[in-house]
């Protein structure tokens, strides 16, 4: 499951701001984000200082070359607000910037939700100590919560700060950067409180449309054809991840009536089954699918990740079509649609899925 946080590109979206924290209750959680983000903020350098410098590894200086040719490209074709975003460079001694921590009742699909300041509230919390994500879960575990705590590659603030670029970017193929950048700019063009499914998915929807883009002018496509595989395994996944919800829900709703252990065994069979179930699938994939190549044990906080970041990709891929394929018309749209109540707002979304007649 390790990989799952790795394709998904978990974002975690908070703002730092130090005149927000006074008779605050999380204060603890707060410096540690606010010191976090300023620690990768302070030690970031230009990129061009970075591109100067004699020691600067030639796969690195590629990369931020690339970086360099992402941004424009993001601002003038794209035309996302890139600002100072990605102007600079951070050099990381870990793969990810940041632990996600998710915990779920033992008998519930709906996450834990943490509240935060301006942002409202996540149904994860984001840790830069991986110490400090395990001492929180084994709180929430004391109190039979299924837990999961991933590796984020990047996340974004929103425009408050100007994002760096990080060792987590550049370790990634040349196609995996480009749209990691499309993915986290998005955010800064509409954000919802309490709406993760509505941010990430439309996210995703700019990456992929920025990708396509992007490898036509490179003239190859062959980094766009492995971004729709992976969509395709994450829609199988899916499938099977509703089919085991239907099922846990049907159970969870005997709570009352049935006798605990009962429950846990017949949840075990269920997860059980959708771990089989994936496997079979996988074996016809030509890469790691979106639970990893083994899933291990799978349990309620990983389904309800899972779920969150994969629902309206294809409702946005048809608006942003029938949009003309105007980005500017389409962040607009966008941007109507998320100011509708939850309701509506599913609602013509369910409507644009169904009008997504195309497989990807």
């Amino acid at each position: 499951m390790a990989q799952l946080s790795q394709i998904y590109r978990l974002t975690l979206l908070i703002v730092t701001c130090f005149t927000i924290f006074s008779g605050c209750s999380s204060l603890g959680y707060y410096h540690q984000a606010t010191s976090g983000h300023l620690s990768l903020v302070m030690a970031a350098k230009p990129l061009d200082d970075w591109l100067a410098l004699p020691d600067t590894p030639p796969p690195l200086k590629a990369k931020l070359q690339l970086a360099q040719q992402a941004r424009h490209f993001a601002q003038e074709r794209l035309r996302l607000p890139v600002g100072d975003a990605f102007s600079e460079y951070t050099k990381l001694e870990r793969e990810w910037v940041l632990v996600n921590l998710v915990a779920v009742p033992e008998f519930s699909l709906q996450p834990h939700q943490w509240c935060y300041l301006v942002i409202g509230c996540q149904s994860y919390r984001g840790y830069y100590d991986p110490e400090d994500a395990r001492a929180e879960a084994a709180r929430f575990a004391n109190d039979n919560y299924d837990i999961f705590i991933g590796g984020v590659t990047a996340y974004s603030t929103l425009g408050w700060f100007d994002d760096p670029l990080h060792t987590g970017f550049t370790r990634l193929s040349d196609s995996g950067m480009v749209t990691l950048m499309f993915h986290e700019l998005a955010h800064q063009v509409v954000y919802i409180a309490e709406d993760t499914a509505f941010n990430e998915s439309f996210a995703t929807s700019v990456e992929l449309e920025g990708l396509r883009l992007w490898q036509e002018q490179q003239g190859n496509t062959d980094g766009f054809d492995q971004a729709l595989q992976r969509l395709r395994q994450r829609k199988q996944t899916l499938d099977l991840v509703e089919t085991t919800t239907g099922e846990l829900q049907a159970l969870y709703s005997q709570h009352q009536t049935m006798a605990e252990s009962q429950m846990r065994q017949e949840k075990a069979v269920i997860f059980d089954q959708l771990a089989e179930d994936y496997l079979v699938l996988a074996e016809a994939w030509d890469q790691a699918g979106p639970l990893g190549t083994n899933p291990g044990s799978l349990n309620n906080a990983h389904l309800a990740l899972f779920r969150q970041y994969n629902q309206y990709v294809p409702a946005f891929r048809q608006l942003f079509r029938e949009s003309g394929e105007d980005f500017e018309v389409f962040y607009e749209a966008v941007i109507t649609l998320s100011k509708l109540d939850r309701e509506q707002r599913e609602l013509r979304l369910a409507q644009l899925d169904q009008r997504f007649h195309k497989d990807l």
